[in-house]
């Protein structure tokens, strides 16, 4: 389960980003190719996040569907399965264009908490 380090990774940087002031969601692209599962990825970051500013924050998966672009016909095409064929020209010589990413792309935080006594 490789969500377990995936989740992991993204709680770090967040923190280096958003320091004690508490995290409510943190939104993540994520592409086909990647092969994340979004049921593991939601369980995993409930793991990393149990305490401290992320406790209970909430993590927002949007998916990016896979797409190629020919290099032989020029056509750009969204995979449906993860075979990397033109379906215009049958040509194997394509270019994946989109659905490999993995990147955090917003996080919403609160304020700083106020110190007691102030």
């Amino acid at each position: 389960m490789h969500e377990l380090s995936v989740c992991t990774a993204i709680a770090d940087a967040v923190r280096q980003h958003t320091g004690d002031r508490p995290v409510r969601s943190v939104r993540l692209s994520v592409g086909y190719l990647r092969q994340l599962l979004p049921d593991s990825l939601e369980f995993c970051w409930s793991m990393v996040t149990d305490r401290g500013p992320l406790a209970g924050s909430e993590l927002i998966v949007d998916h990016i569907p896979a797409e190629v672009e020919c290099r032989e016909c020029g056509r750009r095409t969204v995979l449906d399965h993860p075979v990397l064929r033109c379906p215009g020209c049958s040509g194997n010589r394509v270019e994946v264009v989109a659905g490999e990413e993995c990147l955090i792309t917003s996080i919403d935080v609160g304020p700083v908490p106020a110190s007691e006594g102030e």
